[in-house]
């Protein structure tokens, strides 16, 4: 009687030893996975705040090459008027 309730006791515990392990496992893995779509979430909104906050350089100088060619148009459009003028 012992050795058989030995028989079924050694498979069943390794069998809720390996649902352990496997429910562990999931429990590790969907947390793992939360953690990366926060961090992801994270990633997003830090891009954005720089984005909106930081203007980069060659913006810049695009910026400024166009209030340029801006002030250059509306000099010469004076200039044109002036001249008209005299």
């Amino acid at each position: 009687m012992n050795e058989h309730f030995l028989e079924i006791l050694v498979p069943a515990i390794g069998l809720v030893s390996g649902l352990i392990g496997a429910f562990v496992g999931l429990q590790n893995r969907a947390l793992l996975a939360e953690v990366r779509k926060d961090l992801a979430e994270l990633e997003n909104r830090i891009t954005t705040r720089i984005n909106g906050t930081y203007v980069r350089s060659g913006e810049c100088h695009l910026r400024e090459e166009n209030m340029h060619v801006r002030l250059d148009t509306l000099m010469q459009a004076i200039r044109n008027r002036n001249a008209a003028s005299d």
